[in-house]
């Protein structure tokens, strides 16, 4: 079986993006590296990043299932 990287790419892209968007650790840790002033601007990124990866692995998954028939 080969390895559709799309779709991995999609599947942990889509996990790590939600757990960002769930996760207040997110803004506590960037506070203490010093970015405390881009917490302001993560709903900006990863609320498209999540639709976006969500869509590519559902997308190379249906791409994959119609090749198998």
């Amino acid at each position: 079986m080969r390895r559709d990287w799309g779709l991995t790419t999609g599947i942990i892209g889509a996990a790590f993006t939600c757990l960002a968007c769930f996760t207040p650790v997110v803004v506590l840790a960037l506070g203490a590296i010093g970015f405390g002033a881009w917490t302001g601007r993560l709903d900006a990124v990863l609320l498209p990043l999540l639709p976006g990866f969500v869509l590519l692995a559902a997308y190379r998954y249906w791409r994959t299932r119609g090749t198998r028939r």
